[in-house]
């Protein structure tokens, strides 16, 4: 129980610092993406409004720094002459409508081929893209006006930085989460420790109480017994026996708990299949009494290593269970099956559905549906409590199902 809380405890801290890591660095690596793709956009449209053909091809020469047209697409003043953008390396395609090379301005040394811009324009020019990326490339597509312009811009070392920064944000970030989930485990082991100093001395003290009550309530069975005897009936001291007789059953099992908790069972091979067939033999004939049928499916050869009394007692605590909470004029079934190397234990019987916030904590001690009932028929809560120790013990796993109309108790221990 308490390792299963460690975990959840952990698990929370860790998913936490894992959200807050991703998200901060989703947020901070998307801005500067969306900046940085806004800030080269701008930057290709400056150079592209610059831009000019070579006195060869028409009679202009392109000038940076320069806007013969004026200021067309609403750049701040010096922009063009910003370090940013004159340091930043730009290439050029010109091409006529039909598809021709006008121009090609790839400044030495040359990075990328006359080829492949050429080949790379004529695709964007046919393309339906104005602005992207292509080859660690962003190009902006723009008309002339007599021909179409592709301009490009490198951004092979700010991806090349932008991935240098990502792969160390990831090694350093990952070396602290694993730092901090070492941490989450030393403070989930501090949170649940009272807990878990407080479970232990509540299994001491029920241990020591049903010691310490079974030699008096003894005592007063025992002179009950002699004082009927020699007063013959009387009515105070029915009561007395009648409520000591109930204090010992209610001690009884509270020593079997505790034995159950506290001691590691001797084990053996055993035929669980044998085992809960016998064990519900017995039942049948109170079934009959409840108005119940008890119908029993239980594959042979189902072995299991565990320890024969405790087994017992947890197939009769179940058909108990089955029985005194089933629906008049139904059915009870025992089902015993070997899936996947477990025996399945199943005990299903008509009834009201549990609600889901109450099926867990009926394998608490002393925990009851009904609080109106008050141990009159000598059952305290601690039966599916004890049950379910003896479960752990065995290394199996037990849970209550509910669905159409039907109340199932599934247990699964290692078979052999």
């Amino acid at each position: 129980m308490f390792k299963k809380s460690r975990r959840k405890i952990v698990a929370a801290i860790m998913s936490v610092l894992v959200l807050l890591w991703v998200g901060t660095l989703g947020v901070i690596y998307a801005s500067s993406y969306f900046e940085m793709k806004k800030q080269n956009e701008k930057m290709l449209r400056a150079h592209a409004e610059i831009y000019a053909l070579s006195p060869s091809m028409n009679g202009m020469t392109p000038s940076r720094g320069q806007n013969p047209g004026g200021s067309k697409r609403g750049f701040e003043p010096g922009f063009t002459d910003s370090p940013m953008f004159r340091l930043s390396t730009f290439y050029t395609v010109a091409l006529s409508y039909d598809g021709e090379v006008l121009e090609i301005k790839n400044d030495t040394p040359a990075v990328h081929s006359d080829e492949d811009l050429e080949r790379l324009a004529q695709r964007i020019i046919t393309g339906g893209k104005e602005t992207g990326t292509e080859n660690n490339l962003a190009f902006y597509k723009a008309d002339k006006g007599g021909y179409m312009l592709v301009t490009f811009m490198d951004n092979t070392v700010i991806n090349k930085s932008a991935a240098t920064l990502l792969r160390y944000t990831l090694i350093f970030g990952g070396a602290a989460l694993l730092v901090f989930f070492f941490l989450s485990v030393f403070l989930a082991k501090k949170i649940v420790k009272p807990l878990e100093e407080n479970h232990q001395k509540q299994k001491q003290f029920i241990s020591d109480a049903g010691h310490e009550l079974k030699t008096p309530v003894s005592v007063v069975s025992a002179n009950a017994e002699l004082l009927s005897r020699e007063i013959g009936n009387n009515q105070w001291l029915a009561n007395i026996q009648y409520e000591n007789e109930r204090m010992g059953v209610l001690v009884s099992q509270l020593l079997e708990l505790a034995r159950t908790e506290n001691i590691v069972p001797q084990t053996q091979r055993i035929d669980f299949s044998r085992l809960a067939g016998g064990e519900a033999l017995p039942f049948e004939s109170v079934a009959f009494e409840k108005g119940l049928v008890l119908v029993s499916n239980i594959e042979s050869g189902i072995t299991v290593d565990g320890n024969s009394a405790q087994l017992k007692q947890l197939v009769s605590i179940l058909l108990d269970n089955a029985l005194r909470h089933g629906a008049c004029n139904s059915k009870v079934y025992l089902n015993l099956t070997k899936e996947h190397g477990f025996a399945k234990l199943s005990v299903i019987n008509e009834g009201d559905e549990i609600p889901k916030q109450q099926r867990e904590q009926l394998f608490e001690r002393f925990y009851r549906i009904d609080t109106a009932r008050n141990g009159e028929d000598k059952h305290y809560g601690l039966g599916l409590a004890i049950a379910k120790a003896i479960v752990t013990s065995h290394k199996g796993h037990i849970s209550v199902l509910c669905y159409d109309g039907l109340v199932e108790f599934k247990v699964q221990l290692p078979a052999l």
